[in-house]
């Protein structure tokens, strides 16, 4: 018996069981695994959203969100200005739309990030479409209840000059996020 009351032998199996909790079969921590698969599940579910926007102004003239109000939104932030009324009124800053679009990727992993953590391991190995698209809606809150508000367009877009319209183009936005997760995270699993 060691001092603490534990065997050698208990300790040994603790921590047998401990390293591979820790470790996947490569070595790999399942927090390490869990932040690659984020940047590229996050990455494509960002990248079919932006591909949806491309397709919705094509064939019906909608126009998605200006990154660059996102990156000098972004940027203001650093300043200590979190809303603005407009942001439109808000002068321009440097690089603010490779920021925009940073910030818009970063956001991406993010929530790809939380959802991966809290669908767990099996979901990856077998992606499934409805809690994917159910976890788009719900990613809907960050514009409605954060970047509409802090752009001078109110919560939920109520102040905007069609909020209806505003509303409906955020939420077909982030479904098609959450469809991104599915897609990308079903043809990244047939990479690992």
């Amino acid at each position: 018996m060691d001092a603490g009351g534990m065997s050698s032998r208990r300790l040994h199996v603790a921590c047998q069981i401990r390293g591979d909790i820790r470790t996947s079969k490569n070595g790999e921590s399942p927090l390490d695994s869990l932040l690659v698969d984020a940047i590229v599940i996050g990455c494509g579910a960002t990248l079919v959203m932006d591909l949806v926007a491309v397709l919705l102004n094509r064939i019906f003239g909608l126009r998605s969100l200006d990154y660059g109000l996102v990156g000098r939104w972004g940027y203001s932030l650093l300043e200590g200005k979190f809303f603005h009324h407009p942001i439109f009124a808000t002068p321009p800053v440097r690089h603010e739309m490779l920021i925009g679009w940073a910030l818009h990727y970063l956001i991406g992993i993010a929530f790809a990030f939380l959802f991966l953590a809290a669908m767990g391991t099996g979901w990856r190995v077998s992606p499934s479409l409805f809690p994917a698209l159910v976890f788009g809606a719900f990613t809907v809150a960050a514009p409605f209840f954060i970047l509409q508000p802090a752009f001078g367009a109110g919560v939920a877009a109520s102040q905007a000059p069609k909020p209806g319209l505003a509303r409906a183009k955020s939420l077909l936005a982030h479904l098609s996020f959450g469809f991104g997760i599915w897609v990308s995270a079903a043809l990244w699993s047939l990479h690992v």
